[in-house]
């Protein structure tokens, strides 16, 4: 056979070592992105403009569609917004701060948790107690509700065109209607049996836990009731942040030093210790990898999640004291709260 018959079978059909009668080499896999966990990994800082050397930072959201980190900055005023792909950084001011004393200590609050909605990004300021619109493309402000009492987490849920806001100090649910997304309105309550704490949503269905009582509800959001109560087993300290992992069908629970899995029925499947410190969690259902940031131990801990539940430490990194919640990208490019220090860390491969 000549060389170039040879070649010429070896481009069409993707075969090699035509001559001296070797066998074909088999084809090559298509080759795939590199794997954002597979080498070391490293943290490094973005500084958040007016934050100085400490600002409160508690929930922050990753909006998927536009690549757009919102990082809601506390006694700074603003809403930083991180361009995932450069980093970039672009703030949004204007938001009331107030100070505020718990447990002893004097702290400066402002904005402090955010959720992407259809558009727009809300954002729940505990100093006057609102939730307030920005434009997801321009960054734009629009409307504010003001709610009857201080907001922790804010949940966008699409099938009903509300935010559900989780509210602590009452033991309350606030629900908001942006059934005209720039204009959220208050449109409604519902009390709960203890303290809520984190929050996930899949379809009409919305997760949150009492951190006071050790327990993960599931609420109904067109009934606005509680149609399950589950026990996630997080001690005595009780449960925090959430995660529904809609791909399996399983909900991934923050407890103060491990992770939790709980099936459809509320039975726990799995479980990975974190160290302590953790306080929200983040899933990224494309590469089934879960994110638990832990502030006690000063770590991020990243672990694949298996259709059945289980979780396998796949990489851990140091962070830094305090930095205890994280969003992550579709690649794996995880941001994490660095409250101590005034900033973000970004971690990635180096």
């Amino acid at each position: 056979m000549s060389a170039r018959v040879c070649s010429t079978i070896a481009a069409l059909m993707a075969v090699a070592g035509c001559r001296n009668g070797a066998a074909p080499e088999p084809v090559p896999a298509r080759s795939r992105a590199p794997d954002p966990t597979a080498g070391p990994l490293v943290a490094r800082s973005i500084a958040l403009p007016g934050a100085g050397n400490e600002v409160f930072l508690d929930y922050i959201v990753y909006d998927r569609g536009r690549r757009r980190v919102w990082v809601p900055a506390g006694g700074s005023g603003a809403v930083d917004v991180i361009d995932a792909a450069t980093d970039a950084l672009t703030p949004v001011a204007g938001f009331a701060t107030a100070e505020v004393e718990r447990r002893g200590r004097k702290r400066t609050v402002g904005p402090s948790a955010a959720t992407v909605g259809d558009g727009v990004v809300y954002v729940g300021d505990r100093a006057d107690s609102t939730v307030c619109a920005i434009d997801a493309t321009t960054l734009e402000r629009g409307g504010c509700a003001v709610l009857p009492s201080m907001p922790d987490g804010v949940a966008y849920v699409a099938a009903r065109k509300e935010v559900w806001v989780t509210a602590p100090g009452d033991r309350s649910l606030i629900v908001v209607d942006v059934s005209a997304p720039r204009a959220p309105r208050v449109a409604g309550a519902m009390k709960v049996d203890g303290e809520p704490e984190g929050y996930a949503v899949d379809g009409e269905r919305f997760f949150t836990n009492l951190e006071d009582r050790n327990r993960t509800l599931v609420i109904d959001t067109a009934s606005r009731a509680v149609v399950k109560t589950w026990s996630p087993g997080c001690g005595e300290d009780g449960p925090r942040g959430l995660a529904y992992a809609a791909d399996v069908r399983l909900l991934l629970v923050a407890c103060t030093d491990h992770i939790v899995v709980l099936d459809a029925g509320g039975e726990q499947v799995g479980r990975l210790d974190t160290g302590a410190g953790v306080d929200n969690l983040d899933y990224v259902a494309g590469i089934r990898r879960a994110y638990a940031a832990a502030g006690g131990a000063g770590r991020l801990v990243v672990a694949d999640l298996a259709p059945d539940g289980r979780l396998t430490q796949r990489a851990a990194v140091a962070t830094a004291e305090g930095a205890r919640n994280v969003v992550a990208t579709e690649t794996g490019k995880a941001y994490v709260i660095d409250p101590r220090h005034g900033g973000v860390l970004v971690v990635a491969p180096r």
